[in-house]
């Protein structure tokens, strides 16, 4: 088979083998790379003697969204994110939901280039507070996602990795180390389910959760997208609940998500509203103070009350807030105690508008 190249930037976590093939240190998948190979994810290359990322600068489109619709109810409420992505993925789930981008195999799907820099040009621009890198996996596209938040930091802009946390010790550092917020996806809670339905690993997964909470100060909430007959049964539901209470704590937010035939799973019905009910009512039996149901129209289930007394502090329905009953500080207004999370000033107005973007930046190219 005759070898590619492929343009690209340096990527880094990788190392040479005896054998004379790189082997991509990002991920627990452990690509080996001839010449001319991409990695699982197919943006991570072998080109020469090195590893590139192939989709640095190139972005499947950019959107202005609400940032609960990350999921994140606790990370600046009611404010607008500036939302991409690019392609690929290191995970092969097969219910993804996104997978005309992440599973893309045609670079002509990245419409756009763009430049850190015009990134977070761009959510000044639109008064966006934060921006997010989602729709595919960031892991995937460390360098870029890393270069991005150091740009927005300087602009006073806040970043979210949206991820599934799959990613080995050493890039989770820096990676992490350049993130205000993140969403966590826990897809299941048995090695059965990682393995089946994505080709890998629960337990790389609950060490980053792990490293999240105890060694860092990045704000993050949990996401868990429940699948009829794959990850819903009461008990594995009680058994994530409770790793989560005793390995996290009762105020990391866990959001049960409604699971919509897709990709490869098309067969598969779509999750009853009663399975995320019954979902919440056995998190917060185990004793978690946040726990929430999304992609149904639920206001009690999407709505945040207080750990102490009960009070309603944040309504929502969808995206949309209907009631604000915190100090601009993040405190009960009943009670004073606070509600975890990154609380600024008043809640924002943007609701559930969702707004295409184009962010380029003229003569810069990767």
């Amino acid at each position: 088979m005759e070898a590619l190249s492929f343009d690209g930037v340096p990527g880094r976590y990788w190392h040479r083998l005896d054998d004379g093939r790189i082997r991509c240190d990002l991920c627990p998948r452990y690509c080996r790379l001839h010449e001319g190979q991409r990695g699982l994810c197919f943006v991570r290359a072998r080109s020469g003697d090195r590893m590139v990322l192939t989709t640095y600068g190139r972005s499947s489109g950019f959107c202005i969204d609400p940032i609960e619709k990350k999921p994140l109810n606790h990370f600046l409420p009611g404010t607008a994110v500036l939302s991409f992505g690019t392609a690929g993925c290191n995970l092969t789930c097969k219910f993804c939901q996104n997978w005309d981008i992440s599973k893309a195999r045609q670079f002509d799907r990245l419409q756009e280039r763009a430049s850190p820099e015009a990134i977070a040009d761009a959510a000044v621009t639109n008064g966006c507070r934060s921006v997010a890198f989602t729709y595919n996996d960031p892991v995937i596209f460390l360098e870029y996602a890393i270069d991005t938040a150091v740009a927005c930091r300087a602009r006073g802009i806040r970043t979210v990795a949206v991820s599934a946390g799959y990613i080995c010790p050493e890039p989770r550092v820096e990676f992490f180390r350049h993130m205000d917020a993140a969403n966590i996806d826990l897809k299941g809670f048995t090695e059965r389910f990682y393995r089946n339905l994505c080709s890998a690993q629960l337990g790389a997964v609950l060490e980053t959760l792990e490293y999240l909470r105890h060694e860092t100060k990045v704000w993050f909430e949990i996401t868990t997208l429940l699948i009829p007959g794959e990850n819903d049964s009461p008990s594995e539901i009680e058994a994530l609940s409770a790793w989560v209470m005793e390995h996290l704590g009762p105020d990391v937010p866990l959001h049960f998500t409604a699971f919509h035939p897709d990709w490869k799973m098309l067969d598969t019905p779509p999750t009853p509203p009663a399975t995320l009910r019954m979902a919440r009512t056995i998190g917060r039996a185990a004793g978690l103070h946040h726990v929430y149901v999304g992609n149904v129209h639920d206001p009690e289930g999407d709505s945040t009350y207080c750990q102490a007394c009960g009070a309603l502090l944040i309504g929502r329905d969808w995206y949309d807030l209907t009631a604000w009953n915190l100090t601009d500080d993040g405190r009960c207004r009943d009670c004073d105690v606070p509600c975890p999370g990154v609380f600024d000033g008043p809640p924002g107005g943007w609701g559930h508008r969702r707004r295409a973007l184009s962010v380029q930046a003229s003569g810069w190219s990767t």
